[in-house]
């Protein structure tokens, strides 16, 4: 959530950085959450003033009683009164401004860095980085969604049965494929100094909030009626929640963490071939990494992250690209992401792995996320996240890129984890 006095003393920026994402009427959006801020401001000067002379006036009182004057008692009691009615009456008017303003804040995205380029979606995103070669296929290759049924690894009519469609059953060798892809980037991730958490799978509304899945995606989440609670949509939720309502030291930063978690989203779209068998489910596992920042050191800590997710990827000997999302394609949350993107040979096309953002204080704003610095004084930080990696379109591209006609082969990498070199 943006702030309001940042709102105030750089108006014009807002606006011109929030226009890279095409959205409409933002100068109208903005304008109102100044008019929203303005009032409150205002009537909580009166507010004040109001119940400064009320004190004053209940010190006169009792002065006055022990003197003897009980008329002009009774006079600033009349007065006492007045403003009683006026403060509470005004308090009212605050609460509901107050209420009017935090629901305008929350309706506005993150405002894009400047590096970020302008555009309305996907077209208009820069690729920045490509590594690999495209393998070329036998003449009988198959897509991810036939292999996965000739030998036999990953069900998804055995899902329908139990749950319904985009809830895939693995199987076998399958299943020991995701294990051993989950426990790779584990044990990845620790190597590079990031701490294990394993977090709840449902999180309440003030964690979804918190990190802005809320109000923005509500639609897009599992909810649990009669608890209130909604299933999450990854691992950043929970992790990032832990440091909700939280001053952090100077010596416990930087905060690294990852976290494996099952992920569910509502929103798997329609069927087609670009949504066929694993490219879109509604329910998929996903190691995550977060990071915690002091402001100056967040972006250094981005490129970090990216080359982190990109050696992955080498070691998994997947052709893959680094996108800059431009305005309109990036999520409401994030300041600036790239997302990474492996070429699946059976398809022809490039699938979204992992997105790593940078979103600056536009969630420790929301989360109350602080640190005090040497100094003494406290500052919000930058809180910054990725796919470390997200696995059903890295298993679909390893099915497609390493298939022969003997079976399919498993990146060296995972053999230590799988056990076995081919799925046959």
């Amino acid at each position: 959530m943006l702030q309001v006095a940042t709102i105030r003393d750089e108006k014009e920026r807002i606006i011109q950085g929030l226009k890279k994402r095409r959205l409409k009427n933002i100068e109208e959006s903005i304008e109102n959450i100044l008019q929203l801020d303005q009032k409150r401001r205002q009537a909580q000067k009166q507010q004040d003033e109001l119940q400064a002379e009320a004190n004053v006036l209940a010190k006169e009182i009792g002065n006055l009683m022990k003197s003897g004057q009980r008329e002009e008692a009774e006079q600033r009691k009349a007065r006492t009164a007045e403003l009683k009615k006026t403060i509470a009456d005004l308090s009212a008017d605050l609460s509901k401004t107050e209420e009017n303003l935090q629901k305008a804040l929350y309706a506005i995205p993150n405002v894009p860095e400047t590096r970020v380029p302008e555009g309305g979606g996907a077209d208009d995103n820069l690729t920045v980085h490509q590594h690999g070669t495209i393998p070329t296929l036998h003449a009988e290759a198959l897509p991810h969604w036939e292999l996965i049924k000739k030998y036999d690894i990953i069900d998804f009519d055995l899902g329908i049965k139990i749950s319904g469609a985009g809830f895939p059953v693995y199987k076998g060798k399958g299943a020991k494929l995701q294990r051993a892809l989950i426990n790779f980037f584990l044990d990845e991730a620790e190597k590079q100094g990031y701490r294990e958490i394993q977090p709840p799978i449902v999180v309440n509304e003030a964690s979804g909030y918190g990190t802005g899945q809320l109000p923005d995606k509500e639609g897009q989440m599992y909810y649990i009626t009669e608890d209130n609670l909604y299933m999450i949509p990854t691992a950043e939720v929970p992790i990032t929640n832990l440091y909700r309502d939280v001053i952090l030291s100077d010596e416990e930063l930087p905060i690294r963490n990852v976290g494996y978690t099952p992920c569910f989203r509502r929103e798997a779209g329609s069927w087609g071939a670009h949504v066929r068998g694993l490219n879109r489910l509604h329910q998929f596992d996903k190691v995550e990494i977060v990071q915690i920042r002091k402001p100056e050191e967040s972006y250094q800590t981005l490129d970090e992250m990216c080359a982190y997710v990109q050696s992955l990827l080498e070691k998994l000997e997947l052709p893959y690209r680094k996108l800059l999302l431009c305005g309109g394609d990036m999520g409401f949350n994030s300041a600036m992401t790239y997302d990474m993107e492996v070429f699946s040979a059976a398809q022809q096309r490039w699938l979204e792995v992992s997105s790593v953002s940078n979103f600056e204080t536009f969630q420790a704003n929301r989360l109350k996320l602080r640190y005090k610095n040497k100094e003494g004084k406290t500052q919000l930080l930058h809180t910054l996240n990725g796919s470390a990696l997200a696995l059903p379109r890295i298993v679909a591209a390893i099915l497609e890129n390493n298939q022969t006609p003997e079976g399919i082969r498993v990146p060296q990498i995972l053999v230590p984890y799988t056990r076995f070199e081919i799925i046959s």
